[in-house]
């Protein structure tokens, strides 16, 4: 899982069949294309060239232009960073535990050193559903008084200082997302956990992967140690000179570190439609907010799985060329089905089953096809079929029923045939 996928996840908790085909790894696209509604959204590659190629502009002279506009916008009056003010440690590492390991050491590190940094392309861990995802921001910053900042790189333009809000709002809940692994890091560096274990134990990822893969090198074993964790690279890493205890690292002899994560993340985007950034600070503590507490509400993947009928499996059975399924689409659709989604029309442009998923909403006639605002208005009245027998079955005597839902419909009925009982050319319709 990536950060836009657990925000799309997070805003749809209710969806079991996203979770669970997310938190197993199914190309859900390739899925849609078996079964015959492929997905229709996502960038061309034109779109992520230009993307990447803004990036590396916002990124070049070792982040000094991105240092600098984060603390433009800032405006707290702090002195701005001078030449080669700003240090980049390397993040180098194999595998996504070992990234992720690598990661929290050189925060710690950075903080410490209390000094502007800038770590590209960093990598955290966060628990989804008792599932580890392994998240890659675009960009962290630390600041000389040990806070971080999230950075957030977009290709769509920010004209006078605006920008598209559905667009800006997908960027502060994928920001929210890593905002959220962050703050676990901080809450872990410099303080030794309660026992050395368990997912808030520090974790040598690098080690452990280099080890297996048979490529440890002296300079990654020099100073790091391991204490092993259900949920991968957590914690910290204990270079030369530092003193582990408790399966924690701490510097010998210093105070614990204090870090924060800032709940305002910057947004850089190209100026106006030119190729040259400018960015804003984005507020991200209601999306923050309603993350955590939708990641809380998640099913765990076991207990979805666990109910699935014995064999159920999403395996599209490619060819040789590893592009064409045999899979039957009557049998993919059975074990597709066999897990519940929660559809809504929001999910056409985050979710590459969507076009499925509305398909089966629509036949099925569920009042979900219409948005979440509607199904919530209609209470109980949870298909097409209820809400018209509802709206146009009207006792003789005309009584209210005490279900305001059924009486506002049957007064809305009966509106719209006064309506077209004015209207004689007009056709009713159902």
């Amino acid at each position: 899982m990536d950060a836009r996928a657990l925000a799309a996840l997070a805003a749809n908790p209710g969806c079991r069949r996203r979770a669970l085909l997310d938190g197993a790894g199914i190309d859900k696209g390739a899925l849609a294309s078996a079964l015959g509604a492929p997905a229709n959204f996502g960038q061309s590659q034109f779109a992520h060239q230009r993307g990447n190629s803004f990036e590396a502009r916002v990124k070049a002279d070792g982040g000094a232009d991105l240092v600098r506009l984060l603390h433009e916008r800032l405006r707290d009056g702090s002195e701005p960073p001078g030449p080669g003010a700003v240090a980049t440690p390397d993040l180098t590492a194999p595998g996504p535990q070992g990234r992720t390991a690598r990661t929290a050491l050189a925060l710690r590190e950075a903080t410490e050193a209390g000094r502007w940094a800038l770590l590209d392309h960093p990598m955290v861990s966060l628990d989804v559903a008792g599932t580890p995802a392994f998240l890659e921001p675009d960009a962290v910053v630390v600041h000389p008084d040990g806070s971080w900042t999230v950075v957030e790189i977009k290709s769509f333009p920010m004209v006078d200082g605006s920008a598209d809000p559905a667009k800006v709002g997908a960027a502060a809940r994928q920001s929210a997302v890593y905002t959220l692994a962050l703050e676990r890091v901080a809450s872990m560096i410099g303080r030794p956990p309660e026992d050395g274990g368990g997912a808030a134990g520090a974790v040598d990822a690098v080690d452990a992967a280099e080890t297996a893969s048979g490529a440890k090198s002296a300079e990654a074993a020099a100073g790091t140690s391991e204490t092993a964790g259900p949920a991968g690279a957590v914690a910290a890493v204990a270079p030369a000179g530092t003193a582990a205890r408790e399966g924690s690292v701490v510097p010998a002899g210093a105070a614990s570190v204090r870090a924060r994560v800032r709940h305002h993340v910057l947004l850089v985007c190209p100026k106006d439609f030119s190729n040259l950034p400018t960015a804003e600070m984005v507020d991200v503590r209601k999306q923050l907010a309603v993350t955590r507490r939708q990641l809380d509400r998640l099913t765990r993947i076991e207990e979805i799985a666990a109910a699935l009928p014995e064999g159920t499996t999403f395996d599209l059975r490619f060819t040789d060329d590893g592009r064409t399924p045999t899979r039957p689409v009557e049998e993919l659709t059975a074990a597709v089905e066999a897990v519940d989604a929660a559809y809504a029309p929001e999910c056409l442009s985050t979710c590459e089953l969507a076009a499925h998923c509305r398909t089966r909403s629509r036949a099925a006639g569920r009042v979900e096809a219409l948005g979440r605002g509607v199904r919530s208005e209609l209470g109980g009245l949870t298909t097409m079929d209820a809400v018209l027998t509802a709206a146009m079955e009207r006792p003789a005597d005309d009584a209210p029923t005490g279900d305001p839902t059924v009486d506002a419909l049957r007064r809305a009925a009966a509106l719209r045939a006064e309506a077209l009982a004015s209207r004689p050319e007009a056709v009713a319709c159902r």
